[in-house]
């Protein structure tokens, strides 16, 4: 590695033989060193889910972890990994969109536990169009379809650091659409702008009774595919939709902040 460039730790939770985490892994290489300390299996939407220990295996790309993707940072930044200067979790096979979600996506909760380490982090994910909510099933997409995923996230890994732009966020959170031609809403050879967002605050999970059974649904899944989405102009799921790549600047703890009503509960609590 030449000198000054960063050492990237590289995790998911679609677990680290995955297409879009060799993908994602490739890229960076341009970037700085990558030591990769991934889930050895899919541990989708555990969000921070932690484990007491976990057993450690050397891999080609670094070390497959029998955990969760908070496992892996955790493990990766105190013991793994010395000296890392950004985390990067993805590619996700799926976006992560929408305020919702955040603390449900193990691939955005790697970003959120790399920031308690006052380490910067990206959390990369594709859009693959489903008309479904697909949460519990396996997506899978070619190599080349992560193009834009990976571009937007080299980019970043590369120039973010520099320009300070972890003074103003704990992490990135970064969702691209699919690469162009057969796979996506862009032309071959047809690049997507990055679009600066936040959040989309709009819900829309569902419950419908059966018996015994209740069946959960995230219905915005059928809007995003057909493009008619209840989300304004600056929202993640908007700018990922309309074929842009969607990075929204959010920081990792949770704000905590006086109020009258509350304060005033206080000191009538009885003791």
């Amino acid at each position: 590695m030449d000198e000054g460039e960063p050492t990237i730790l590289l995790t998911n939770d679609d677990g680290i033989e995955t297409t879009g985490f060799r993908a994602l892994y490739d890229a960076l290489t341009d970037v700085g060193e990558v030591v990769a300390v991934a889930p050895d299996s899919d541990q989708s939407a555990v969000g921070r889910a932690l484990s007491e220990s976990v057993t450690v295996t050397e891999h080609e790309l670094g070390y497959a972890v029998a955990g969760t993707p908070a496992d892996c940072v955790v493990a990766g930044v105190e013991a793994l990994v010395p000296d890392v200067d950004l985390v990067v979790s993805g590619c996700n096979d799926g976006a992560n969109l929408g305020a919702y979600v955040l603390g449900r996506s193990g691939t955005v909760s790697a970003a959120v536990e790399a920031a308690f380490f006052d380490v910067p982090a990206i959390a990369v994910s594709m859009y693959i169009p489903v008309r479904e909510d697909v949460t519990f099933e396996t997506i899978t997409a070619e190599y080349e379809a992560y193009g834009e995923a990976t571009r937007a996230a080299a980019y970043l890994a590369e120039h973010a650091l520099d320009a300070g732009v972890f003074e103003y966020a704990d992490y990135l959170n970064v969702n691209a659409p699919m690469a162009g031609g057969e796979h996506g809403p862009l032309n071959d050879g047809e690049h997507a702008p990055l679009a600066i967002t936040e959040p989309s605050k709009v819900y829309q999970m569902d419950a419908v009774r059966d018996g015994k059974e209740v069946q959960l649904y995230d219905r915005i899944w059928e809007q995003m595919a057909d493009g008619n989405l209840p989300d304004a102009d600056g929202t993640d799921r908007r700018a990922v939709v309309d074929g842009k790549v969607s990075v929204s600047p959010l920081t990792a703890p949770h704000t905590s902040e006086h109020h009258e009503a509350l304060d005033a509960l206080a000191e009538t609590y009885p003791v």
